[in-house]
């Protein structure tokens, strides 16, 4: 039975994959990777027959010599991590040291475009490194919404980011986490190409901004500010500069590129409709409230 190596298993995308992969009844052994085994085995809970593997990339010590046992790996950059010679590319040599040939690394839709995110350094790292690769490049996550801006839009009753009118392609993690366990299960079939992965919909902040204000009966503000006095209020939030950067990368350069492409790649291979903005917006209505309980 092939092992394979869910990075980043207790957020979206990675509780969609696992989901997914136990849904469609996969041959594969999966374990889950995380930080916190304890966190990640309470989140996890009921996938009966999981494993878990303590991961952490700031400390080469969870993983040295620990790779060999697994022939697939879904690969996720944890968003606080931006220094890719520092903590990926010794991960990699790992990665290669343990004879793992098989990677499937969440990349970003746009990355050949945009050299200044890591998604485009570790592309170029593990395709120079002699993997047989998937690279999947969804467009941007509408859970952005419901986790980066949280608390802006329930608190403050705002969005600031510095994206200006840039259109954006929205999808759902869930969609992601549904292709991924489909590449999973069939490597070979998509191996050593890359995949853009969009949603139907290119949307600016403002219209998406706009969809929530409508949703909850009270007006949601959009603010763009440039990117330094962005980096300032970020700062000021307690964000490490690292992950400020790539917020700007992500967002402001977005400014200066054409409306993301759409393409059918979820359609073709589940024969359904990627979720479409507003109805992700009225299934987590309750987030965007003011003064409830939800976490």
């Amino acid at each position: 039975m092939q092992k394979v190596l869910i990075t980043g298993a207790t957020g979206n995308v990675g509780i969609s994959v696992i989901d997914q992969l136990y849904q469609r009844k996969t041959s594969l052994q999966i374990v889950a990777a995380a930080r916190n085994l304890e966190k990640a085995k309470k989140t996890l809970a009921g996938y009966e027959g999981l494993e878990y593997f303590q991961l952490d990339f700031e400390q080469p010590e969870t993983y040295q010599s620990k790779l060999g046992q697994f022939d697939q790996i879904f690969l996720m950059r944890p968003p606080h991590i931006a220094k890719v010679k520092k903590y990926f590319e010794p991960f990699v040599a790992q990665m290669k040291a343990g004879a793992l040939k098989k990677v499937i690394f969440l990349s970003v839709q746009g990355v050949e475009k945009s050299k200044a995110i890591p998604h485009h350094q570790i592309e170029n790292l593990l395709r120079t490194s002699g993997f047989d690769y998937v690279f999947l490049r969804p467009s941007y996550f509408m859970q952005n919404l419901t986790t980066t801006f949280k608390d802006e839009i329930r608190n403050e009753r705002k969005i600031v980011i510095p994206a200006g009118n840039a259109k954006f392609n929205w999808i759902d993690t869930e969609n992601i986490g549904e292709v991924a366990a489909i590449m999973l299960n069939d490597f070979d079939q998509f191996a050593n190409l890359s995949y853009e992965l969009t949603g139907d919909e290119n949307l600016t902040f403002q219209e998406v901004t706009n969809m929530i204000s409508e949703l909850v009966g009270e007006k949601i503000e959009y603010r763009s500010p440039n990117p330094l006095n962005f980096f300032q209020i970020k700062k000021s939030e307690g964000f490490n500069h690292a992950k400020i950067l790539v917020l700007i990368a992500l967002h402001y350069l977005a400014r200066y590129h054409k409306a993301p492409r759409i393409t059918k790649i979820y359609e073709k291979l589940t024969g359904k409709k990627p979720t479409a903005i507003f109805e992700f917006l009225q299934k987590h209505k309750a987030v965007f409230l003011q003064n409830t309980m939800v976490t």
